[in-house]
């Protein structure tokens, strides 16, 4: 019953903020509005979630993402679900800030013993995972809509193939092809890099 719930509540969501911008892109200045506030408001629980540990931060990043989307709204695929591609957008700035921010604290002289401050915050594998994040993302980007929207949902936000099929509008074989094929298509972009 609660996965329903969440599963229309992102529903709801994905249609109110992708109608707010449509009709904010065709001209309506208060729809355009009315688009960013209620994105604020999503935006603030995503990254709020991810900066728990830096709660004061989740406003400056929250900004950044605002911005990053108000300066790419032209690029927004309207057969696309809006809530992935701002995601997106969200995670790129979160990204951002814990390297800036990682850069500042390597500048600092640490109040505690270096090495465990840097194994603590920095650990190699945050930063190995921070750049697997980036490449992915841009591997992700060269596939067709459908099939990186659906391996977004699916395979790194963890929804069921249910609930893809259902914010997407897609059916579930569909969703289904389109993540093998996506799969495929980077398993051989990958090949190729390598």
């Amino acid at each position: 019953m609660q996965r329903i719930d969440k599963t229309d509540q992102l529903h709801a969501t994905e249609l109110k903020l992708r109608t707010l911008l449509l009709s904010g892109l065709a001209g309506d200045a208060r729809a355009y509005h009315d688009f960013l506030q209620a994105l604020s408001t999503h935006l603030r629980g995503f990254l709020r979630r991810r900066l728990n540990r830096w709660p004061d931060e989740v406003e400056d990043v929250l900004q950044e993402a605002l911005l990053a989307v108000h300066n790419q709204r032209h690029t927004y695929d309207s057969k696309a679900p809006l809530t992935a591609w701002v995601h997106a957008i969200a995670k790129y700035k979160l990204i951002d800030w814990l390297r800036r921010r990682k850069g500042r604290e390597m500048l600092n002289d640490p109040l505690t013993d270096a090495t465990e401050q840097a194994a603590a915050l920095f650990s190699s594998a945050d930063a190995d995972a921070a750049e697997a994040r980036r490449d992915l993302g841009q591997l992700l980007a060269q596939l067709p809509a459908q099939q990186r929207i659906s391996i977004v949902h699916t395979k790194l936000e963890g929804l069921s193939v249910r609930e893809t099929a259902e914010l997407t509008g897609m059916s579930e074989s569909a969703i289904k092809v389109a993540v093998h094929r996506g799969l495929k298509a980077l398993a051989a972009k990958m090949s190729i890099a390598l």
